[in-house]
């Protein structure tokens, strides 16, 4: 009953809108405009440069403590930057539908950075938000619902865009785009604010240099660090297939249509499934179990990529393989995000989640960077292997951020 009851929440509704927002604006700046760009010929080459314009996703941490620091004058510290930035990425956004990419090229690229920029400012506030206004016991369904709104943009902003794009001009998606960003407006006005709000920290320099110095006189310096190294190694295994997972499927033989529609229409499918079990696992046995839960999960998906390497070139097995990846991938999502969120203090949760989720995000962008290297010195079946390898030092690190003996995190730190 309890569940039922946190499932109708308001709060939860404002969480599932306001997480589409925040992925709404992802692939207008990446894959969807490059579709765009590539039909009006513009150079490959161009189109690969044009990937720094989500250069704010990976830095966003750098102008996170001014959200902290800084109240807007109305809403609140949190649902008020959310506003500011959704106003602003729903005009941003709109006048992308006025670019021409054969005309003036660099100034689209200026107005998809300022769309990034934009986007990765509503990331910070939208993290904060829900790291301040969540209980303990919501963590789960809280990060899980936020994850299926998000997928949810993910999936307009890509295949139902290039759908419409068969039918409708890019001018007019772009401005069908901008529309559905008064969604989150909308979600931030119906939100609740956090019941206990700290107060923001009194100077910029304070902004900067005190989340640091929280955390580790909360967490003790040695026990911060080794929290350090397992945000940065808990997905290093993962990390590594899911770089080489689509070049191994069309190395073995499968087409293109084969895996665009397994791994993408099916997976977003398995996917979805998986971030609302995560949610669900961690609501019932504690957020320290779920993450070794998942972190279990995380292995027997590569260790199904290892058998599908040994089987070879099956349809069958790709649906069962790509089903395990996605259903766990979606469970890892829904828990690690609740676990980073537990790692914040509320007076600098919008730094604090930042930094935390840029180390996470260069576990699996840098660390991963050498797998092709990898997977040809090795072969794709010891290359898989070795992912499963690779991914025991951060599940070791769970004996000391997360033993299984204590259901909450916050009971493992007294």
């Amino acid at each position: 009953m309890e569940f039922i009851a946190v499932l109708k929440s308001r709060k939860l509704l404002s969480l599932l809108f306001l997480g589409f927002a925040s992925g709404l604006p992802l692939f207008l700046t990446s894959r969807t405009l490059q579709v765009w760009l590539t039909e009006a010929g513009v150079d490959l080459g161009v189109i690969g440069w044009l990937s720094l314009v989500r250069l704010p996703y990976t830095l966003k941490f750098l102008w996170s403590p001014f959200l902290d620091r800084f109240v807007p004058p109305f809403l609140g510290r949190r649902r008020g930057w959310l506003v500011l930035t959704q106003i602003g990425l729903m005009i941003a956004i709109a006048c992308m539908a006025f670019q021409n990419p054969k005309q003036a090229l660099n100034i689209l690229a200026i107005n998809a950075l300022i769309i990034a920029f934009l986007s990765a400012t509503q990331d910070i506030a939208g993290d904060a938000y829900r790291t301040d206004v969540l209980e303990t016991a919501e963590l789960g369904l809280g990060a899980s619902t936020w994850i299926l709104g998000y997928r949810v943009a993910i999936l307009t902003t890509s295949s139902v865009a290039l759908v419409l794009a068969d039918y409708l001009p890019w001018s007019v998606i772009y401005l069908l785009m901008a529309v559905l960003m008064g969604v989150g407006i909308i979600a931030a006005f119906f939100a609740p604010e956090p019941i206990d709000q700290e107060r923001s920290p009194d100077s910029l320099i304070d902004a900067i240099y005190l989340p640091f110095q929280e955390f580790f006189q909360r967490k003790g310096i040695i026990f911060g660090i080794v929290i350090l190294a397992f945000i940065l190694l808990f997905k290093f295994g993962d990390s590594l297939l899911g770089n080489m997972a689509t070049p191994f499927l069309v190395d073995i033989g499968f087409s293109k249509k084969v895996i665009g529609t397994v791994q993408g229409g099916w997976g977003f499918v398995a996917t979805t499934v998986g971030v609302v079990l995560g949610g669900a696992v961690l609501t019932k046995i504690g957020l320290n179990r779920a993450l070794w839960v998942v972190g279990i999960c995380q292995a027997l998906s590569n260790l199904s990529y290892l058998g599908l390497s040994l089987v070879g070139k099956s349809e069958t097995a790709l649906l069962i393989v790509v089903s395990i990846e996605n259903i766990c991938a979606g469970m890892v999502a829904s828990v690690f995000v609740a676990y980073l969120m537990s790692l914040c203090n509320q007076k600098f949760s919008a730094t604090q989640f930042a930094l935390l989720s840029s180390l996470m995000a260069a576990g699996n962008d840098i660390l991963s960077a050498p797998a092709g290297e990898l997977a040809k010195i090795l072969g794709w079946s010891n290359f898989f292997a070795s992912t499963i390898a690779l991914s025991v030092p951060g599940m070791l690190l769970l004996f000391f951020v997360a033993p299984w003996s204590q259901r909450s995190l916050r009971q493992s730190e007294e």
